[in-house]
């Protein structure tokens, strides 16, 4: 009886152990199977976090990359700009500076500044006139060339002047209307100066400027620098030099406003 009473408490104690070391073996499993999980869940965590901000590194490169292509590309088209409106300043400058020599000056020193109606009086061509013409190098060779004198009467002063085409006629010959290029061929010339008097004759009255202060007795048809010339000569390189003050200004400004922005988007940043 006791030797039976001993075999059943044997075989208890053991199936007892046998239940303790599997619950603890399987406890065991259980705190691994957890600690695998977190540890896996963060390392997965971090691997995210860092993917995302690897991307964002990625998009913020990309992106200050395009700015700094931007602002190049900007400060490349201002400094043109720059060049282009300095560039039409000094053109203008210097249309200035030959206007004024040519056109300016010549209608300045113009005595005949005042038009009105001349009545023509009388055109006849008077006698021949001589000239010289180049017939190469260290070559001059003399002809003629007609003289056509036109008589006319200036309305608001009543005086009787010799009618010349222009300034230059004036200076070459002021006896003469018009006075042809000096060629070999004489009856070229004379051609060209029977065609003007055919032109003249049916009209009895032309426009013609004078000298208001009676310092020359001659009229001109035509001024050569008259005050249309004039007016665009300093018409059109003053639009050239507004301009390109106008292109200065406002790149200067385009660039004042963004360095005044600057530090905004810096602090909203």
């Amino acid at each position: 009886m006791t030797d039976r009473f001993f075999w059943l408490w044997r075989i208890t104690a053991e199936l007892q152990l046998e239940v303790i070391i599997r619950t603890t073996s399987f406890v065991r499993r259980e705190n691994c199977e957890v600690k695998m999980f977190f540890v896996t869940g963060s390392r997965r965590a971090a691997l995210a976090a860092e993917s995302t901000r690897s991307i964002y590194q990625k998009f913020r490169d990309v992106d200050l990359l395009d700015k700094r292509t931007m602002v190049n590309a900007m400060k490349a088209g201002e400094d043109r700009a720059i060049l282009l409106g300095l560039g039409m300043v000094i053109s203008s400058v210097m249309m200035y500076f030959v206007l004024g020599i040519t056109v300016i000056r010549s209608y300045a020193d113009s005595v005949w500044t005042e038009e009105s109606v001349c009545m023509v009086l009388n055109s006849t061509i008077a006698d021949d006139i001589n000239c010289s013409y180049n017939c190469g190098a260290d070559c001059w060779r003399r002809s003629k060339y007609p003289c056509l004198q036109i008589y006319v009467s200036v309305n608001t002063t009543g005086r009787v002047s010799r009618l010349c085409h222009n300034e230059e006629s004036w200076d070459a010959n002021s006896e003469c209307f018009y006075v042809p290029k000096c060629q070999k061929d004489y009856a070229t010339m004379h051609r060209v100066i029977m065609n003007i008097l055919e032109r003249l004759k049916p009209q009895q009255q032309v426009l013609c400027f004078y000298d208001p202060n009676d310092h020359q007795d001659s009229a001109l048809l035509t001024q050569l620098y008259g005050r249309s010339a004039v007016f665009h000569s300093l018409f059109w390189p003053s639009c050239m030099f507004m301009g390109g003050t106008a292109i200065i200004f406002m790149v200067k400004l385009t660039q004042y406003l963004s360095v005044m922005s600057e530090p905004r988007v810096n602090i909203n940043r």
